[in-house]
């Protein structure tokens, strides 16, 4: 398998787990501050129109343009890793890109990123959620910035 297929393979899981674990999210009937799955993770219902932390999220206007900034990322990370066999790489490379589509393709359809977990501990209350499109593009920069 080439090094773009192994990229795109990871790409299509990590976008199929994503887009899985938000319809999953969406169906949870949640009461004020969500649902905790453990004493530091609660399963919360926030849409981000914007980038993160919510940054720009005051213009409705950039949905579209976000969502085809992703998608050209996803696909310029995928052709980065044509010619490369290395496995750590084609991984990486995939998990940006499955993760950049998914949150691209809740722009499309919703105007908005679906973030539905919330990492809050020791009685400090984080303000912010993530999803698992938003992880794994975290896992792959990780692994290829350590690796570099």
């Amino acid at each position: 398998m080439t090094g773009a297929w192994r990229a795109i393979a990871v790409a299509a899981s990590t976008f199929a787990i994503d887009q899985v674990s938000k319809a999953w999210a969406l169906q949870l009937p949640l009461l004020g501050e969500g649902r905790e799955l453990l004493p530091f993770l609660r399963i919360v219902r926030t849409w981000n129109p914007g980038i993160n932390f919510g940054l720009f999220s005051e213009s409705q206007d950039l949905s579209f343009v976000l969502a085809g900034i992703a998608i050209a990322v996803g696909a310029g990370v995928i052709a980065w890793t044509r010619n490369t066999p290395d496995f750590q790489h084609n991984l990486a490379c995939g998990l940006v890109a499955g993760g950049a589509v998914g949150n691209a393709i809740d722009r499309l359809i919703y105007g908005a990123v679906h973030d539905f977990l919330n990492v809050s501990c020791c009685g400090l209350r984080n303000p912010y959620a993530f999803n698992l499109a938003d992880v794994a593009i975290f896992l792959g920069v990780a692994l290829l910035v350590i690796r570099r």
